[in-house]
């Protein structure tokens, strides 16, 4: 290991005189760049672990190490100082390996224009001096949506009329016919009566529908105890249509404080996030963000955070919910708490609305990346989560799955196939006729496959199927299987998540065995699916390789009953002309040649030929 790192003695024994004390590190590389600034609960046991076991590392990690160069340090009074003066040095550095979080989508406004009949309308620039603008926000999807969503309640306007210059020049449009549009135009509302609706629009965008919907309620009460009827019915209709938007839209939530939720998605090199804010009870905006690094997801999620909420003009909510709960939590609270001057809570919901929410976030991260990776949602799912429940650090990107075949005692051969991203990757499928066991032993010929493929990968010939390095092995079998490969791979020296693909009596999947317990994955569509058609796919490619075995083992049975072809010139004939029409369609000269026989012996092996297969 020390190969991949000259310095690495230097680096470990100058971690080692570290102090136990908190504090931030700087790593750098051979030219003194600061690569990667980290902070640390204690010094010393965190930077030593860069440079001690570092196999264990993720490929992320194993990069920057065979970079380091030299690192610096500074001391800090307690963790949460070490905490703000990571935040400081990152925005003062921007090091290569930490979280960067650009911002890919401009500034959003909404606009409202000048004068007496002003519009709502979505805006990217602020180059109107008559209008003022509510923002700037992140997310122009959810600003136009919540403009449309505000025009179509309060029946505002949306044509190019101008007013009051163009009352009753024309007749009112289609929008005002179907009850889209209150028909300004038709010059009966005053600009007082208009100006007052696009206060009630206002409130709505910014204080949400629940408060606003207590506001008009109240106004209605008012004008029908006036006996102002038409008012009072134009404030139940305007009522009504926030609760069927509420209703069919789905932005409403019980909870009437403001909170985010963060929410992940992870491919083996490359992670995206979800930040979908509630405001007031509603929906209020959304934005994503690529990370172009794999990632541990605590770590990942403790990086997010204080990037994203330590921004000079970010907006901290009382609750941040997150799918797992991130390094540092209750230190990332008291410092957004200190920022924000009120309590904030970081909460991992296990149940209920809260969770509801959090796979909508990670449903939206993973929409997300699926477009940046070119997978489908339900694929980049289902390796997430199958590296959850296996406990792997990230989803598998390169899986190999094998089972052995037998027909009898003289036919056994074994079948590896190859998944990339969750798809069969058919050009790197292998198959392995097993040669050194003798009688039937399924744990034996998975040995033998299973040796040989790894011996072809330390000698890292030009295959490019054995070159590979696999992120999960999947065996089609049960514990015993998974221990004997074991074996092999330990007395190897090497570190693969080895896991067995266990079926029921009626040759369906059931589970995961490991060592130890089964895991069981009925309950997860996503994962049962996947591994489903994995361990489908390698026992048909390994049985598919068996029957074939077996049919040309039988056609050199059948060859060898011509008096003077044995096994070994039959073998000979199949291994030149591969197929059985092919032996057909040659002549008695190319049989002689082929099987160093006489032409008489020939002549006979062709007519056997013709009359007989």
């Amino acid at each position: 290991m020390n190969g991949i790192n000259e310095n690495l003695g230097f680096l470990r024994e100058k971690a080692g005189k570290l102090s136990r004390n908190p504090g931030v590190y700087l790593m750098k590389d051979k030219n003194g760049k600061i690569i990667y600034i980290g902070k640390a609960k204690a010094l010393k046991s965190r930077v030593s672990n860069y440079f001690n076991n570092i196999a264990a590392h993720g490929a992320k990690v194993f990069k920057l190490i065979s970079l380091i160069h030299d690192f610096d340090f500074i001391v800090t009074g307690s963790e949460l100082d070490a905490l703000v003066l990571e935040a400081g040095l990152i925005k003062q550095h921007y090091p290569k390996y930490n979280i960067k979080l650009k911002d890919s989508t401009g500034y959003n406004y909404i606009k409202v224009s000048g004068g007496e009949f002003p519009r709502i309308s979505y805006a990217l620039q602020t180059d109107d001096k008559e209008a003022k603008y509510i923002g700037p926000y992140a997310s122009g999807f959810n600003i136009r949506q919540t403009v449309d969503e505000t025009c179509r309640i309060f029946a505002l306007p949306s044509c190019s009329k101008k007013f009051p210059q163009e009352f009753g020049k024309a007749r009112p449009c289609l929008n005002y016919q179907i009850k889209r549009c209150m028909g300004v135009c038709r010059g009966k509302i005053t600009k007082d009566e208009y100006n007052y609706i696009i206060k009630s629009a206002l409130d709505y965008i910014k204080k949400g529908s629940k408060e606003s919907v207590k506001i008009l309620t109240a106004e209605m009460e008012k004008a029908a105890a006036d006996l102002d009827f038409e008012r009072a019915a134009k404030l139940r209709d305007r009522i009504n249509a926030i609760v069927k938007t509420e209703t069919g839209q789905k932005i409403q939530t019980s909870k009437v404080t403001d909170y985010d939720i963060v929410a992940t998605a992870l491919d083996a090199e490359l992670a995206a996030v979800t930040v979908i804010k509630y405001r007031g009870g509603r929906l209020y905006d959304k934005e994503n963000f690529f990370l172009g690094d794999e990632y541990e997801i605590k770590q990942l999620l403790s990086d997010f955070l204080m990037e994203f909420y330590s921004a000079e003009n970010a907006e901290i909510p009382a609750e941040i919910y997150t799918e797992e709960e991130p390094e540092d939590k209750e230190l990332l609270e008291s410092y957004f708490a200190e920022k924000r001057g009120k309590r904030v809570s970081i909460v991992v919901p296990k149940r209920g609305e809260g969770l509801m929410q959090v796979v909508l976030a990670k449903n939206n991260a993973r929409e997300y990346l699926s477009l940046k990776v070119g997978r489908s949602v339900k694929t980049l799912g289902a390796l997430e989560e199958l590296a959850k429940i296996l406990g792997l650090q990230k989803p598998p990107l390169y899986i190999e799955a094998y089972d052995i075949s037998n027909i009898g005692e003289t036919i056994k051969a074994g079948g590896m196939v190859v998944y990339k991203n969750g798809k069969p990757l058919r050009a790197n499928y292998r198959k392995f006729t097993i040669k050194e066991v003798i009688g039937l032993d399924d744990y034996a010929c998975m040995k033998e496959v299973l040796r040989r493929r790894f011996t072809r990968y330390s000698d890292k010939g030009d295959d490019l199927a054995f070159a590979a390095f696999p992120d999960l092995i999947l065996l089609d079998g049960g514990k015993g299987h998974v221990s004997a490969v074991r074996e092999v791979l330990d007395g190897l020296g090497l570190e693969v998540k080895l896991f067995g693909m266990v079926k029921d009596d009626r040759h369906r999947t059931r589970a995961i065995t490991s060592d130890g317990g089964e895991i069981q994955i009925a309950a997860n569509k996503q994962v049962f699916g996947l591994i489903t058609k994995i361990q489908d796919e390698v026992h048909r490619f390994s049985l598919s390789f068996s029957r074939a075995a077996h049919k040309k083992k039988s056609y050199e049975l059948e060859l060898t009953k011509v008096a003077g072809i044995g096994d070994k010139k039959a073998a000979a004939i199949l291994k030149h002309f591969k197929t059985k029409q092919a032996i057909k369609e040659a002549d008695a000269e190319e049989l002689a040649q082929v099987a160093k026989i006489k032409p008489e012996k020939a002549n006979e092996l062709k007519l056997f030929i013709e009359e007989n297969l």
